[in-house]
């Protein structure tokens, strides 16, 4: 939870690096957050519910995809890949899971490392 929490901190933040970790736990419990929503949702007769809460965590998700991205030493702009059909969604997927950039890059230093030397996970 910690995770989705900094993630929300960064609320608009674009720039810099997110591990693999960071982007899968605020994935994981915004799904989780979603999936609790929908049924709050339907059991009040307010199915909209859900709507409002991906509308609230619209920038996190966009910043911390982006962060991401950049772990991996790829421009934010590739997130617009995501508008092809079937292919788009798959290539994001694949970049979203690969392994950070080693060392530091053109977006800043290997979240992975601590003080040049690195972490073990």
């Amino acid at each position: 939870m910690s995770y989705f929490i900094e993630a929300l901190k960064k609320y608009a933040v674009f720039s810099g690096r997110a591990r693999r970790k960071e982007y899968w736990m605020f994935a994981l419990f915004a799904g989780i957050i979603a999936v609790v929503l929908a049924v709050i949702g339907l059991v009040i007769k307010f199915p909209y519910l859900v709507v409002l809460f991906y509308l609230a965590v619209l920038l996190p998700g966009l910043g911390v995809s982006i962060r991401r991205l950049h772990d991996t030493g790829r421009s934010g702009w590739w997130l617009f890949i995501g508008i092809v059909p079937v292919i788009g969604g798959i290539t994001l997927l694949v970049f979203t899971c690969l392994d950070s950039a080693p060392g530091a890059n053109a977006y800043g230093p290997n979240p992975k490392e601590v003080g040049g030397i690195p972490a073990h996970v």
